[in-house]
């Protein structure tokens, strides 16, 4: 299984905000659409991620307030990407070793979408469990043996 097939799956709707957004408003944004992160866009480019670890530690480091700063000064601007080609084997691993539960997913410059550690999660049992399906369908109609 690959990136593209979890993307059809998931479908198109994407969150961007501006670098130059105050924190606050992207938190705002995060509860209001009950997400986890937020793709940060500049100029039509990907500059960063923004999810909720980095908002956790604005919080944490400003004794409980969000905070004035702005969502350049907080997201994470070397995130990790993958491609639609990428097997969803691979994205485990990578999400698993650098502790990522968001990944980009880009076309050379073109961002086609987000996914998640729950949409990986969420394909690779629907997968198994469609495979689990057919061998016991497989099972059941085995043919009777014949005596001679």
């Amino acid at each position: 299984m690959k990136v593209s097939e979890i993307l059809q799956v998931k479908g198109n709707i994407l969150y961007t905000i501006s670098p130059d957004q105050p924190l606050v408003e992207a938190a705002n944004t995060m509860a209001e659409k009950d997400i986890g992160s937020l793709v940060v866009m500049e100029f039509g480019d990907l500059v960063g991620m923004l999810t909720f670890r980095e908002v956790l530690k604005a919080v944490h480091s400003n004794d409980g307030a969000v905070g004035g700063g702005t969502v350049r000064k907080h997201m994470d601007d070397h995130p990790i990407t993958v491609t639609p080609d990428t097997e969803v084997n691979e994205v485990r691993r990578i999400m698993l070793e650098k502790h990522a539960r968001y990944l980009p997913v880009m076309n050379a410059k073109t961002l086609l979408g987000v996914i998640s550690f729950y949409d990986v999660a969420r394909a690779v049992l629907e997968a198994q469990s469609f495979e689990n399906r057919m061998l016991k369908a497989y099972i059941r109609d085995w043919p009777a043996e014949t005596t001679e």
